[in-house]
C-alpha cells in the first residue's frame, strides 16, 4: 500500500496516476476535494482509499502492517497565504508528525519541500542538506518559510543521530508545470493561464523588467515539467537506500519569453508579447533567476535527462490542453 497525501492535487495526482500505470497494488489518498473541480485530478484512477487530513493517523494507525511508503505532498502551497498558524499546523507539523509516525513504524517517507526555501538566491541553488548551510537561507514569505523550517528540523534529527524513517527524501521542487494544475488558479503556472489566450489568437503579456541585467521577459526560471518530477519520485521509490534533501529542477534556467515562445508555437503560432510593470507592492522582492543545482540528485545516480521547454510545452498542450479532457 502507498499512501498519497495531496494526492488529489497537482503533483500528487500525476505521481499516482503513474504509479497506476506501474500496477501498484493499492494506493491511497489522502486530500480533501473541496467544492471545485479538483475532484477530476482522480476520477480516472482506481483507489483504494480517499482519506480525509484529519483522519489520516487513524488510517495510518489501522494500516500499518500493510503499508510500505508515504509520499508527503500534502501543504498548503500559496505564497500568498497570511495564516501563520494554518501555515504552521498544515505544513509544518503535519509533515514532522508524519516523521515521527514513519520512524516508529520503520516505513519510508518522500516529502514536498520547495524551491522557495531559496528566498531571493542571494545565497545561491544549492541543496546542501546540513544544518549550517539552511541557515544561511532566507525565505521571502510564510509557505516557503514553512517548508524551510521541516528541512532544517529534519537536518538536525539527521545530523544528531536521531532515528530516521527506512527511507527519508525532501525534494525542493522548483517551478512544476503540467497536466492537473487547473483547480490551482492564481497559483497555476503562465502556461496553464494563458493557454486559452493563445489559442484564441490573443496576446500574452508578461512582467516588465526593472533590473538592467535583464531584458522585458528576460527574467528566468527553472521551470519543469511534472511528468520528469515523477519520473524523478519514482526512481527514488524503486531506491530506498537514497536519503536526503534534493532540487527538483531541470538545472538550466529559462527565460519567461522562451516559455511563452514554447506556448505559441504549440499551437502554431509566431509569439505576440506585450510588459506591463511589475505591481509594486512585489516589485522590491521579485525573483528575477532562479536554477537548480542538480548535482546532489545526480551524484546519486539519477541520469535521465529533463525535458527543455520548448519540448515539455509542446506535450502539456498536444497531450491535455488542445484535448476535450485535459485531466491526466
Amino acid at each position: 500500500m502507498i499512501v498519497v497525501t495531496g494526492g488529489a492535487g497537482f503533483i500528487g495526482s500525476n505521481l499516482i496516476a503513474e504509479l497506476e500505470v506501474r500496477g501498484a497494488d493499492e494506493i491511497v489518498v489522502c486530500d480533501r476535494l473541496g467544492r471545485d473541480e479538483k475532484w477530476r485530478n482522480i476520477a480516472k484512477r482506481e483507489l483504494a482509499a480517499i482519506v480525509p487530513p484529519e483522519r489520516l493517523f487513524d488510517f495510518l494507525d489501522a494500516n500499518a502492517s500493510r503499508i510500505d511508503c508515504l509520499f508527503h505532498m500534502g501543504a498548503i502551497s500559496s505564497t500568498t497565504e497570511t495564516d501563520g498558524d494554518l501555515v504552521v499546523e498544515t505544513n509544518v507539523a503535519l509533515t514532522l508528525a508524519l516523521w515521527r509516525w514513519c520512524v516508529e513504524h520503520d516505513k519510508r517517507l518522500i516529502y514536498a519541500s520547495s524551491a522557495a526555501t531559496y528566498g531571493d538566491g542571494g545565497a545561491g541553488f544549492d541543496d546542501d542538506g546540513s544544518p549550517e548551510a539552511l541557515a544561511r537561507l532566507r525565505p521571502l514569505n510564510l509557505y516557503g518559510w514553512s517548508k524551510h523550517l521541516v528541512d532544517r528540523r529534519i537536518a538536525r534529527l539527521v545530523a544528531d543521530g536521531a532515528a530516521r524513517p527506512r527511507q527519508w527524501v525532501g525534494l525542493k521542487f522548483f517551478n512544476v508545470y503540467g497536466p492537473n494544475e487547473y483547480h490551482k488558479g492564481a497559483m497555476m503556472s503562465i502556461v496553464a493561464k494563458n493557454n486559452a489566450r493563445v489559442a484564441l489568437g490573443e496576446p500574452v503579456a508578461l512582467f516588465r523588467s526593472h533590473h538592467p541585467d535583464y531584458e522585458d521577459g528576460g527574467q528566468m526560471r527553472d521551470f519543469v515539467y511534472v511528468a520528469d518530477c515523477v519520473a524523478v519520485m519514482l526512481w527514488l521509490y524503486d531506491r530506498p537506500e537514497v536519503n536526503g534533501l534534493f532540487n527538483l529542477g531541470t538545472g538550466k534556467a529559462a527565460r519567461f519569453s522562451d516559455l511563452m515562445g514554447a506556448l505559441f508555437r504549440a499551437h502554431g503560432r509566431a509569439p505576440e508579447l506585450v510588459y506591463v510593470d511589475t505591481p509594486e507592492e512585489i516589485r522590491a522582492r521579485y525573483q528575477y533567476f532562479t536554477e537548480a543545482r542538480m548535482d546532489r540528485l545526480r551524484a546519486a545516480g539519477y541520469d535521465r535527462p529533463f525535458a527543455d521547454v520548448e519540448t515539455g510545452v509542446a506535450d502539456y498542450v498536444a497531450r491535455y490542453l488542445a484535448q476535450p479532457d485535459p485531466y491526466r
